[in-house]
């Protein structure tokens, strides 16, 4: 068993990746930023913490997630602004990274999407542009850190049922996923310690059990 804490915990995702991980023994407490979101929280079977990471101070975060094994981030501005997007998406991101390094937090799985990186090709000039670049400077951050990290990349959310698996590997191109999917492919990344580590994972959704991704 390890003890979760997810940033974003009220978030669509992480509503869907919370149950399941408390149901494969996992104590998971639940990062919001408002109190009355608490009970949604506490349904779903996690220990909700209010704190608001996008103002919050690195040590202020580290404070936060002290005492856990592995930290999920699952939050973002959703289409803000885009001083909100780099605020949250880069900034906090950046800083609960160095506040898990901090808090000898020894896992960190990033919640990011299909296509960042430094070759994302977004135009400057776009809206997408604020969140195809915070996500791929986060992410950059993350890999250079010390932690064991993993950073899983769906494509295009749908709020559909899913396939039950997914598609990945070598020349796979951006599509659709289940959140619902993206929900066991964060589960599976947490119970995977060892073999999930230093893993970027573009995904839609497909055929191959998720199960079998990180054995």
């Amino acid at each position: 068993m390890s003890k979760v804490i997810i940033v974003g915990a009220h978030g669509k995702v992480a509503r869907l990746a919370a149950p399941r991980l408390v149901a494969a023994g996992h104590e998971v407490t639940g990062v919001i930023r408002k109190e009355e979101q608490a009970d949604a929280i506490r349904e779903i079977g996690a220990e909700p913490l209010v704190a608001d990471v996008e103002s919050a101070s690195t040590d202020e975060i580290t404070r936060v997630v002290t005492g856990h094994d592995v930290v999920v981030w699952s939050a973002g501005a959703g289409g803000g602004s885009p001083e909100r997007t780099w605020a949250l998406d880069r900034d906090a991101a950046i800083r609960t990274i160095d506040a898990a390094v901090a808090a000898g937090v020894p896992r960190f799985v990033m919640v990011s999407y299909f296509g960042a990186g430094p070759d994302h090709g977004v135009d400057p000039e776009q809206d997408f542009f604020a969140y195809a670049e915070s996500k791929t400077q986060a992410d950059a951050h993350l890999s250079a850190s010390d932690l064991a990290w993993t950073i899983l990349r769906p494509s295009g959310l749908t709020e559909e049922a899913g396939t039950g698996g997914i598609e990945t590997g070598p020349g796979v191109t951006g599509g659709q996923v289940a959140r619902a999917t993206v929900a066991d492919v964060i589960a599976a990344a947490v119970d995977a310690p060892d073999a999930a580590k230093g893993v970027t994972l573009e995904f839609n959704d497909g055929d191959q059990q998720v199960a079998d991704v990180f054995a």
